[in-house]
């Protein structure tokens, strides 16, 4: 497994350059950073580590991978990347991991944050037949997960909880119940570390969903049965979060 120390006079260097590009960024194209400011701070620290290690500013919500011997992200992405300026944040106020919005965007995104503490008080009990469905999905989001971490709790269905971010990022902090740390720039050696059983009942999230989808793919190539994914990752988890 890779690891880089937060707390090294390198990384605290690099962070503070990336935050100063970033800050340029969205000074230079008039958009504004996300109101959740862990989504910001989840993806500069990403930003500052890929710098570090690949030396190019890859978006660290998609997987990097050995290409003809040179790394190289899914899609090229290469932050601010072609597909957010062009397509994601004209079209939907926001690019992929967050970071970046359109002000719209963010007064929008500040009213529904306000909204969701009220509207968190529902209860999300299941019965066991619910559970049972439910674990198979492919796709998750958050109130369904919170839910199926209770029933877990309670003895009424078991399944193995997935991290595919990088150790940085656990540290920041990680989903309370998470099983798992399983970085995508070490996956194939840490997926055997881990031990999952190919035909257990695993739910995979990342940062906004990207690399936990991708990983997705590979699982079930690899013949492992039963995979969820939390569809838009921990970005828009309102469970509790160890830190």
């Amino acid at each position: 497994m890779i690891k880089i120390d937060m707390n090294s006079p390198e990384f605290q260097a690099r962070m503070e350059k990336t935050i100063k590009f970033t800050d340029k960024v969205c000074e230079s194209r008039g958009w504004v950073y996300n109101p959740q400011v862990e989504v910001n701070e989840g993806v500069q620290m990403g930003l500052a580590r890929n710098k570090m290690m690949y030396n190019k500013l890859f978006c660290p919500c998609f997987m990097v991978e050995e290409v003809d011997g040179k790394p190289q992200s899914v899609d090229n992405r290469i932050c601010p990347c072609k597909p957010a300026i062009e397509k994601e944040i004209p079209d939907s106020g926001a690019c992929h991991c967050g970071i970046f919005c359109t002000p719209e965007f963010a007064e929008a995104k500040r009213i529904e944050l306000g909204m969701e503490e009220v509207v968190r008080t529902h209860s999300r009990g299941l019965t066991k037949e619910e559970c049972e469905k439910l674990v198979t999905q492919k796709e998750l989001d958050s109130d369904e997960l919170q839910a199926l971490l209770e029933a877990r709790e309670l003895g009424m269905i078991n399944f193995t909880l997935v991290d595919v971010r990088e150790d940085m990022e656990w540290k920041i902090g990680h989903i309370k119940g998470a099983d798992k740390l399983i970085p995508t720039s070490s996956f194939y050696p840490s997926l055997e570390e881990s031990k999952l059983d190919k035909d257990e009942n695993i739910i995979l999230y990342c940062h906004v969903g990207s690399r936990s989808a991708h990983v997705v793919r590979i699982l079930k190539d690899m013949e492992y049965s039963n995979i969820g994914n939390l569809t838009h990752g921990i970005a828009s988890y309102r469970g509790e979060i160890i830190k």
